[in-house]
């Protein structure tokens, strides 16, 4: 049984204890505003302590042999199934995600854990010609060392482990700084999981720490070689600077503008699940959302009715009810942005074809019609419940729609011609593209992540292995070379 006080604490060092911080932050319920926990924070000192555990476990960790790794990392796996009531409840205590998005995200992490454990088994190296005669080149994927880690609010458990199994299982050491509002799901209950699998002291470390306290001292603190990011644009732009700054490799994964396109011969039916799916799970608060759908004029108004009759069905309120489809947002501030965002919207034109009721942090679903490319909701990433349906005259102006952002990281198309999906699909400009099926996707084999404002890098299968290893050469010169002097 997990205890609720143990997780509320930094894990650091292999010990679970106190920040040194003065200041304490309270993690609270988004839909009641009861205390989940009490975090004393971290400061520098800390970040700086469970870098240099993270160094020294990591030595002993890259020596272990890579089958009893892998044993880890299953192990790692049995206990997170036995902890799924629990973390199911932890959801919709500490970030109001729904029963239904906690499950999703509980299967993800089970996915990448089960991926992970097949790494240790995979860092193979290589035999390469050499241009000298008698000369052996051997090129090895070694681990990168110390990976430090910043994942978000949203989908806390999956963001964190995505990189958080992959680091481990491949022989590094991870410090993890989750975000505050989700400090037990993104941080302490994996840290715990794999605690009890069996890692070095000191292997994972997890600080929950406010930036204006530490400033950048996660990012450059000298042991680090990797920093994995999943967050807005704003921020990862800062990261890459100042890890470019200070020569450390990035994987980032930031915000998203997702376009759903419905060509004329869609099927609608289709189009509203897959559109409702996409912008609603966890309340519009993740990355691959559709902020956008796009629908052919022969078929808008047809779509636009069948989408608001559903749209208007679904429940909101307590996440732990599991009819809820609409939870809390996260916190009042994002509950002001996205409405100041529909409010704008409406000024400029669109026209508000359902609007649900605003209960606390609980927002009722949006549908704004007619919006057009220049519009508020049309170029910011919303993150919440709030969708707009943009008319279009075909499919090539639906692509330029759908192209007509700073962001790339996914999009989709409902079509009945499959390969006319997969034409829109290659004129797109993300990172993924799905057709005939909703923007949320995520497979622990194929690579995520995106273009433009949407990140660098790329997560999962054999790219999480490229993502978090080095190469070395290594050569050998069995013969007695003669040098030209």
């Amino acid at each position: 049984m997990l205890d609720r006080t143990e997780l509320s604490r930094q894990y650091i060092a292999g010990e679970w204890r106190d920040g040194r911080s003065a200041r304490v932050h309270l993690d609270q319920n988004p839909f009641d505003g009861s205390t989940v926990a009490e975090f004393r924070l971290a400061t520098a000192e800390d970040v700086d302590e469970a870098y240099r555990a993270a160094a020294e476990a990591q030595k002993i960790w890259a020596q272990v042999n890579p089958f009893e790794r892998q044993r880890v990392m299953e192990r790692a796996l049995q206990i997170w199934e036995g902890y799924r009531d629990e973390v199911i409840s932890l959801v919709a205590d500490e970030i109001g995600g729904t029963f239904i998005k906690a499950a999703i995200e509980f299967e993800l992490v089970k996915n990448f854990l089960r991926e992970a454990a097949t790494y240790p088994l995979r860092m193979e190296g290589r035999l390469l010609p050499a241009t000298i005669p008698g000369k052996e080149n051997r090129l090895l994927r070694l681990p990168a060392g110390v990976v430090g880690i910043l994942s978000p609010f949203n989908f806390p458990m999956c963001l964190s482990m995505r990189a958080l199994a992959p680091a481990i299982a491949c022989g590094n050491g991870v410090v993890l700084k989750p975000h505050e509002e989700a400090a037990i799901t993104g941080g302490t209950l994996l840290a715990k999981v794999f605690e009890e699998a069996g890692v070095p002291k000191g292997l994972v470390n997890i600080v929950v720490a406010d930036v204006a306290e530490i400033g950048d001292a996660f990012l450059t603190h000298p042991i680090p070689k990797i920093i994995s990011f999943t967050g807005s644009t704003a921020v990862g732009r800062h990261i890459a600077e100042v890890a470019g700054r200070h020569l450390k490799r990035v994987t980032l994964e930031l915000g998203g503008n997702s376009a759903l396109i419905v060509l004329d011969d869609a099927d609608l039916d289709l189009a509203v699940d897959a559109a409702v799916f996409s912008r609603f799970t966890h309340q519009g608060q993740i990355c691959m959302c559709a902020n956008r759908v796009i629908a052919v004029r022969d078929v808008y108004e047809a779509f636009l009715e069948k989408f608001v009759e559903r749209v208007s069905r679904l429940k909101m309120g307590n996440p732990r009810d599991p009819e809820t489809v609409i939870g809390p947002l996260i916190h009042r501030r994002q509950v002001e942005r996205l409405l100041a965002v529909v409010d704008a919207s409406i000024e400029q034109g669109a026209r508000v074809a359902y609007r649900g009721p605003v209960e606390g942090n609980v927002v009722g679903p949006v549908v704004l019609a007619d919006v057009r490319p220049e519009m508020a909701c049309a170029r910011e990433e919303m993150f919440g419940p709030v969708v707009a349906v943009m008319p279009v005259e075909d499919e090539e102006e639906a692509v330029r729609v759908a192209n007509d952002s700073d962001y790339g990281l996914t999009g989709a198309v409902i079509t009945r011609d499959v390969e006319r999906g997969v034409r829109v699909a290659m004129q797109v400009e993300t990172g993924m593209f799905h057709v005939n099926d909703g923007t949320v996707n995520d497979e622990p084999l194929v690579a995520f992540g995106g273009e433009k404002a949407s990140g660098v890098g790329r997560y999962n299968g054999q790219w999480g292995i490229e993502e978090f290893t080095t190469l070395k050469w290594i050569s050998i010169q069995r013969e007695r070379r003669q040098y030209p002097i």
